[in-house]
């Protein structure tokens, strides 16, 4: 059996979207009321800094699915002024944050704990405001998010193989620009960051065999396993890895963006962006080639990220170790897909309906640990008006409005 990227199939409930009319589905989304809607129908516990955890009701897996966002819809009315990165977040939300992903994270590895049955993973991505709305792929919704995966390694290697050349796994055709040609002064990069807790390892090394994914990414090992994620000292290297890269990246699009060779204003490690990047002639070739196709080809320059977003990961590789990766996030780009995994999602509520008891079940034993440490209040929703699962023959009644799914549109992983 090669080791290649998978397709898997994930059966959703069908569902409704009534959007108002003469409004674009990406319009509707990030509106308070639709924000307060997700709330109320798929919630499952809320925190006084407004960090929502909900059930992915169009989701990635089967097995256990949820995420964490940072719902500031109540207070931040403009979805541009709501924070997209963790660097924006306050100190408290920080600290809520940490403690929330350690803790269900720790309930994957309780609940799933032998790496040759199931893969594992939490992704932190910037759902970033700077895509313009009309634009396929969008995230429809403008915060931070943390998603929480369970998959069973018996579906991911019987699995059909994915196209290798599939817009999700190549980036949109960004994976090749960090990969194959600024890969090695990127690794040279993120040596400056002083890392104890964290060790770099060959994403060769850490890739799952199944998949051979990820691919060229800078990794690291978390020595210590579990215990450590309570340690403080590790949220505050995790935070060094996001900030070196949006160093580089910052470093990056403003030379293509303006043609100078110039240190951002925002940067955390200026002495090594001169050293080492600025003072790169491989560097400066490929922004200057990039910045003269931006010019030439009006298509390629409506894909360009501007403004620096990211999808952080923390996976379980093949031999148990937790692995810290970090990759730039475009368009289509998801976070199971730096591990090699395309979710093909299937509208089929017979096969839906026959796992939601055992998945809500997980979703609600995961709430109960962040009841237990006293972070926030539960949410009551219809699927668990009193803590515990009922079934609702009525679920087309109940959609959930992160997604629309179209003919021709497949649900982007960030948009639910």
């Amino acid at each position: 059996m090669k080791s290649a990227a998978r397709e898997i199939i994930t059966p959703n409930p069908k569902m409704s979207l009534t959007i108002p009319s003469g409004m674009a589905p990406v319009e509707f989304f990030n509106s308070p009321a639709n924000l307060k809607n997700l709330a109320e129908e798929n919630g499952l516990f809320r925190t006084p800094e407004d960090l929502l955890m909900y059930r992915k009701l169009i989701g990635h897996s089967t097995e256990f699915d949820t995420s964490i966002i940072l719902d500031t819809s109540r207070h931040i009315l403009d979805p541009l002024g709501r924070a997209v990165r963790r660097d924006q977040m306050t100190r408290r939300q920080k600290k809520v944050w940490n403690i929330m992903t350690q803790i269900l994270f720790d309930y994957l590895l309780e609940t799933f704990p032998d790496p040759d049955r199931h893969l594992i993973l939490c992704g932190e991505a910037s759902l970033d405001s700077t895509w313009p709305l009309n634009k396929p792929g969008v995230p429809s919704i403008r915060m931070i998010h943390n998603h929480f995966m369970a998959f069973p390694m018996d579906l991911i290697e019987h699995a059909e193989y994915a196209n290798p050349t599939d817009p999700n796994l190549t980036d949109s055709g960004h994976h090749s620009l960090f990969l194959r040609h600024l890969s090695e002064i990127y690794h040279e990069f993120l040596d400056v960051l002083d890392l104890q807790i964290l060790y770099p390892i060959s994403s060769t090394e850490s890739s799952l065999a199944l998949t051979g994914y990820p691919q060229g990414l800078p990794s690291w090992e978390l020595r210590g396993g579990v215990s450590k994620l309570k340690d403080q000292y590790f949220w505050y290297e995790y935070e060094q890895i996001l900030l070196g890269f949006l160093d580089f990246y910052r470093t990056f699009f403003s030379l293509v963006s303006t043609g100078e060779a110039k240190v951002p204003n925002e940067a955390n490690f200026s002495g090594q962006i001169e050293e080492v990047l600025l003072s790169s002639n491989q560097f400066q070739r490929v922004a200057r080639d990039l910045r003269e196709r931006v010019i030439q080809d009006p298509q390629f320059a409506n894909e360009i990220r501007w403004r620096p977003a990211y999808k952080q990961l923390i996976y379980r590789d093949d031999a148990g170790r937790l692995i810290v990766t970090i990759s730039q996030n475009s368009v289509g780009n998801a976070i199971t897909e730096l591990l090699g995994i395309v979710v093909k999602r299937r509208e089929d509520a017979a096969a839906y309906a026959a796992v939601e008891p055992k998945l809500v079940g997980r979703l609600l034993a995961a709430r109960e640990k962040l009841i237990q440490a006293n972070l926030g209040e539960p949410i009551a929703a219809p699927s668990w008006p009193n803590g515990e699962f009922v079934p609702n023959p009525a679920q087309d009644d109940f959609p959930d409005r992160f997604v629309q799914k179209s003919d021709d549109e497949e649900p982007n992983d960030s948009a639910h």
